[in-house]
């Protein structure tokens, strides 16, 4: 299997963005991991590393600060288009994230953003529906205290390239 270009598509701001630093580390049917440094650069984040789960409607990110300290996991809600003529696979986010800080404290953000863009006519009702689910899912995971079950694909890879 070919490794794909990856891309970044927001609905706020608008944008769609290639990952072109972003290193593929691991690749299936079901899942990517890749390896990353930011694309803007932030007071404390400075890389991580990514699993796109690619048929359950989120992707898992663990944040590092330059010195190589866990900032957080940061849990994106999203779907993926696919273009298999260019060998494309595109990261539509969903607005929805969870972040999970070190100590374990949860954090849901950005609810208000799927109504924003729902009643801005940027989402349907269906995109809505895809983005609650996923939200549904993971937060199950999460609360069963079953986070491992998603960052050991992250932790298998970390320092490969």
């Amino acid at each position: 299997m070919e490794k794909p270009v990856l891309y970044r598509k927001r609905l706020i701001p608008e944008e769609c963005v290639q990952l072109k630093d972003d290193i593929i580390l691991y690749m299936d049917d079901e899942k990517i991991v890749t390896k990353w440094n930011t694309l803007k650069p932030k007071k404390d984040l400075h890389h991580g590393y990514s699993c796109y789960f690619l048929n359950e409607g989120y992707k898992v990110s663990k944040f590092y600060k330059a010195d190589g300290t866990l900032l957080f996991y940061y849990c994106d809600i999203v779907t993926y288009e696919r273009n298999e003529e260019k060998n494309e696979l595109i990261v539509i986010d969903l607005l929805a994230d969870v972040i999970i800080y070190p100590d374990g404290f949860v954090k849901v953000v950005d609810i208000d953003e799927m109504v924003e863009c729902l009643n801005d006519g940027k989402i349907d009702l269906e995109l809505l529906k895809t983005s609650l689910t996923g939200l549904d899912r993971l937060l199950n995971i999460i609360y069963e205290d079953k986070l491992d079950t998603l960052t050991s694909y992250i932790e298998k890879y970390e320092d490969r390239e």
